[in-house]
């Protein structure tokens, strides 16, 4: 059966959220907004491309900063309202240069940095 955006569940702004994961590694990378569009583009470029809600606008993964993400895979959850991109990720995927977003951790009540910023 072939796949067709609009039977995605976005919300009032046409958006849905998608988590990029690292497709070898397992690692969470980070999370951001797609819509229709950015999910066909993706879909036809395999370049993963999202919505950025603050500059209205598409942004293809590291097209200003060289760290691109090639899509290796997508997945629907079973809600239709959240999206997964298994990705390779070149270089962080962060724009705090680092690997992940996800670079601090709650523990025992306290804010940890588990991730250091990535050289060069």
């Amino acid at each position: 059966m072939p796949f067709d955006p609009a039977s995605l569940t976005y919300d009032a702004n046409g958006l849905i959220p998608a988590i990029a994961q690292d497709a070898l590694s397992g690692d969470v990378l980070m999370m951001a907004w797609m819509n229709a569009e950015s999910v066909a583009r993706t879909l036809e470029t395999g370049r993963v491309t999202y919505w950025s809600r603050s500059r209205k606008s598409f942004w293809v993964k590291g097209e200003t900063s060289g760290h691109v993400q090639v899509l290796r895979e997508m997945r629907v959850d079973c809600d239709r309202d959240c999206l997964l991109v298994l990705v390779e990720q070149e270089g962080p995927a962060c724009h705090t240069n680092r690997r992940s977003c996800f670079y601090t951790a709650i523990r025992e009540g306290e804010e940890v940095e588990i991730l250091k910023p990535m050289e060069g």
